[in-house]
């Protein structure tokens, strides 16, 4: 069925896995604690993609020093690693659909811009014999839009990018696999609706997961 392309490189937050619930907690524990102002639900949803120091950054209130910004960020970090499995769960038919390409001998890895033990934690947990790379940031040129851990997972797979394409939910994964060379599919069910995705560049928007394998038909006719 699917010759050509060997491997999907899936962003993590808002394309695998809805974390904006405990996402959402997790930054206004911080902020309450040192006595700022709270933001909805829409508002970080907004303020995510670039991974958990942007989301912070985004979150507190404008002019505060380092000092206290690291600490609130060290609050919101120790809050959200006892909390990130409290109502974090994977979008409807996203387990059917990484076995359905496992089955069909594609290879499914994840590429996101959280700290890599938390990547490798999460997918361990909902995606067990599933992925066969997942890889999270440990330095900072390895944060999306960089193309440096999409080139990783490919090197580890080891597939072109000619042969791969590119799954995530927000301009900052559109960003990625265009600089990736990456064919570019968009999800709607994310943090970023199909109109933001198409307007950023997306090559495709998909609304719901199984739509993925028509795209991998359509990729290889």
């Amino acid at each position: 069925m699917i010759n050509i392309i060997k491997a999907v490189i899936f962003d993590l937050d808002g394309t695998l896995l809805n974390t904006l619930e405990d996402l959402t907690a997790s930054v206004n524990f911080a902020l309450r604690s040192f006595s700022f102002p709270e933001r909805t639900k829409e508002e970080v949803k907004s303020f995510i993609g670039n991974g958990v120091i942007k989301l912070m950054e985004r979150s507190v209130p404008k002019g505060i020093d380092e000092v206290t910004f690291e600490k609130c960020f060290q609050c919101f970090r120790g809050h959200y690693l006892e909390h990130m499995y409290d109502s974090t769960r994977p979008y409807e038919n996203i387990l059917p659909l990484l076995q359905k390409l496992k089955d069909e001998r594609i290879y499914s890895a994840v590429v996101s811009n959280k700290l890599h033990s938390g990547v490798v934690g999460l997918c361990e947990d909902f995606f067990p014999n599933l992925l066969s790379c997942s890889l999270g940031v440990e330095t900072e040129n390895q944060r999306k839009p960089s193309p440096e851990n999409v080139f990783r997972a490919l090197k580890i797979l080891g597939v072109s990018s000619e042969e791969a394409i590119y799954v995530g939910d927000s301009e900052v994964d559109v960003e990625t696999a265009k600089n990736s060379k990456l064919f570019c599919v968009g999800v709607s069910w994310g943090f970023r609706s199909r109109e933001q995705l198409k307007l950023c560049g997306a090559d495709v928007v998909i609304d719901t997961p199984f739509e993925l394998l028509e795209v991998l038909k359509n990729a290889n006719s």
